[in-house]
């Protein structure tokens, strides 16, 4: 235990090392919607993945405290590295105490501790660049066991779900026409905003149905397209897209509960209940699968192992399974950026149109039509010279 409440500060040096408000959330997710600049923010997250700690980023808080190890052993995460090259101090493995410091009060971080009104509340490890990558390679000489314990998640998936995985049985009926069209998927993951910019011109050709899931609802509002299906369990997507008219479907639990049904029924608004037991990601692609796309374009979406580390044992081998079931109408995105990024610049662009622009002059100036008009502009610019003379004279 890292916690501590009877020690003082000095009061011999005010206010020292880092200042804010603290943002307290055990869900980084949820964290995330509510941080602002300059804020602390004190989340609950073991082995810190690379898509909260981004989301961490584009907030760009003072520091961010981390009750549980960022880094914990189990496989080589991202977040931490993300984190100290976005210049955020991380102060790790502070103890599940620093969860009660109260949202909203003003904390202090100095070294590897945190003071609230001068009283020690916490210490941890404040992470460095050499302290992250001896974290790494630790976790890599683990990935034996992960691994091990992924192939025997995956037969158990299998048992559970052979059904839905082979012959699609429980796959609801929807509304949207997918039969034989393209479908983007959309998740809020890895590169998802570089991903739907490079896609803009494949989304004029083809006019893909736009499915999000949970939050890549909301990356389609904010790169200008309207989703035409909502998947999830519906706690991380905004009442503005779920009331965007797009056809929604709940996620639920295998047994049938969906908490984010709840939500949808307060806000009125028609919806279809698809109960399984991968992620909302998997439930997604199965549902575009069964119902005829023939093309399924993924943005966001975990592909790599460490990816799929990233979603915890649990989503691991759905994922693996779906994207077995789904076969050749998988096509991901994830690299579409990097293999089609513009070369060329600015500048080079000026180049060419003051090139072509020269030779263009030159091509007229060696006839006489050209010679003619050249000859005519130049009378036109001596007469518009000589109305500015008199007009300022």
């Amino acid at each position: 235990m890292r916690i501590a409440h009877s020690r003082h500060r000095s009061r011999d040096s005010d206010l020292p090392g880092i200042v804010g408000v603290a943002r307290v959330d055990a869900r980084t997710k949820n964290l995330t919607k509510r941080l602002g600049a300059g804020e602390v923010a004190v989340i609950d997250h073991r082995d810190l993945d690379r898509v909260g700690a981004e989301a961490l980023a584009a907030r760009r808080p003072a520091a961010v405290v981390n009750a549980a190890p960022s880094t914990s052993g189990r496989y080589p995460n991202l977040g931490p590295g993300i984190l100290l090259e976005a210049g955020i101090p991380l102060l790790d493995d502070c103890g599940a105490g620093v969860m009660a410091v109260p949202d909203g009060s003003t904390v202090q971080l100095e070294g590897g501790s945190l003071y609230r009104d001068g009283v020690l509340v916490a210490r941890g490890t404040l992470q460095t660049a050499e302290t992250v990558a001896a974290s790494l390679e630790a976790a890599r000489a683990g990935l034996s066991e992960q691994l091990e314990a992924f192939a025997t998640n995956t037969m158990e998936y299998l048992r559970r779900e052979r059904d839905l995985l082979l012959d699609g049985v429980g796959v609801p009926d929807i509304r949207t026409d997918l039969a034989g069209r393209h479908v983007l998927l959309v998740v809020r993951g890895y590169h998802y905003r570089e991903d739907l910019r490079t896609l803009r011109s494949y989304i004029r050709e083809f006019r893909p149905v736009m499915i999000g899931v949970d939050g890549g609802a909301d990356a389609l509002l904010q790169e200008g397209y309207l989703p035409d299906l909502i998947v999830g369990d519906m706690d991380s997507v905004s009442d503005r897209a779920l009331s965007c008219g797009a056809e929604l479907v709940v996620h639920a639990y295998r047994d049938g509960r969906a908490p984010g049904l709840e939500r949808l029924e307060r806000l009125g608004l028609p919806t279809v209940v698809f109960p399984a037991a991968g992620t909302s990601e998997d439930v997604a692609m199965l549902l575009a699968d069964d119902s005829g796309a023939s093309l399924i374009v993924a943005v966001g979406t975990h592909a790599t192992l460490v990816e799929f580390l990233d979603k915890g044992r649990s989503g691991m081998a759905s994922t693996f399974l779906t994207r077995l079931r789904v076969g050749g109408k998988l096509v991901d995105a994830k690299g579409v950026s990097r293999l089609y990024r513009n070369r060329i610049s600015t500048l080079q662009i000026l180049l060419l149109v003051l090139a072509g622009t020269v030779a263009l002059l030159a091509a007229l100036w060696s006839t006489a039509a050209g010679q003619v008009f050249f000859i005519y502009v130049q009378d036109r610019w001596a007469d518009f010279t000589f109305w500015l003379e008199r007009l300022t004279s």
